[in-house]
């Protein structure tokens, strides 16, 4: 929703101003010029970035427009998960959880936070440190060194979208000049037929240029930046699993382990203590 408001902010002001000083909107629409910076663009990041990246790109600018699913209430369903795990654990034994871990898609715990479920990476990060911890005696120093080298690798896969969408965003002013170029090129053939005929040819072209520039700070850029934002919205939840976990093979008790992981969380979507233990009851 912030990017349609947004960028409806940034096409108001520039084309209102634009047109306020008497512009006229036709002029900007050079089909050909869109076609040699965008396709250029899209060729170009297509040539840099692996298919995965490609699609996670595609992935992540779809979830600008829909929202991201690391929000407040995710964050409560998550920490609520790891409270009802912790304290089955502890009142039936590390054994009773087994197959929890193992079949989540069938087990009554799991299955009632369908958010989590959707979320297959973190999902696997859950299961995979339970199931260590169930099948094994590792030390908690161990345990969270392993947690935080899985966590450093999760948070470059998921940097990596961003990164490819801001080199393009950089790109988009070098390859609006190329459109410019290629403008005054046939702008020469022009060179005998007028003022009239010749000045339009300079405006179309000066277009490429504006086009590159405008798309690259007004749009493209700025969508690189929520992705970012969003990837790390995302990597606070393996924040919150890794504090509430290693707190609980410290020996803290589910309740205090699971307010270790919500220390953990940014504090604007942070649940307070009082809501999320309501949150925990009526789960």
């Amino acid at each position: 929703m912030l990017l349609i408001i947004g960028a409806v902010v940034v096409i108001a002001s520039v084309l209102g101003g634009y047109t306020l000083h008497g512009g006229n909107l036709m002029v900007l629409w050079q089909p050909t010029e869109v076609l040699i910076i965008f396709g250029a663009a899209i060729g170009s990041f297509v040539i840099a970035n692996p298919m995965h990246t490609v699609k996670e790109v595609i992935h992540g600018i779809l979830r600008q427009l829909t929202g991201s699913p690391f929000n407040k209430s995710f964050y409560m369903d998550l920490l609520s998960l790891l409270y009802e795990i912790f304290d089955k654990s502890r009142k039936q034994g590390v054994m009773a959880i087994e197959e929890d871990i193992d079949n989540p898609e069938s087990s009554q715990i799991f299955s009632r936070y369908p958010a989590i479920m959707k979320s297959k990476e973190l999902l696997a990060f859950i299961t995979d440190y339970l199931r260590i911890i169930s099948s094994g005696n590792m030390a908690t120093h161990e345990l969270e060194g392993m947690m935080e080298s899985e966590i450093d690798s999760r948070q470059h896969e998921l940097e990596e979208p961003s990164h490819a969408v801001n080199k393009i965003a950089d790109a988009l002013p070098g390859l609006g000049i190329v459109a410019a170029v290629l403008g005054i090129v046939i702008t020469m053939n022009f060179l005998s037929e007028g003022p009239e005929k010749i000045g339009l040819s300079v405006a179309a072209a000066l277009v490429g240029t504006f086009l590159g520039i405008f798309m690259g700070y007004g749009f493209v850029g700025p969508v690189s930046i929520a992705m970012e934002h969003s990837a790390k919205y995302e990597l606070k939840a393996y924040d919150c699993v890794k504090s509430a976990i290693v707190a609980t093979v410290s020996g803290q008790a589910p309740q205090m382990a699971i307010e270790f992981g919500r220390k953990s969380l940014p504090t604007d979507k942070r649940p307070g203590f009082q809501e999320l233990n309501d949150h925990v009851r009526s789960k």
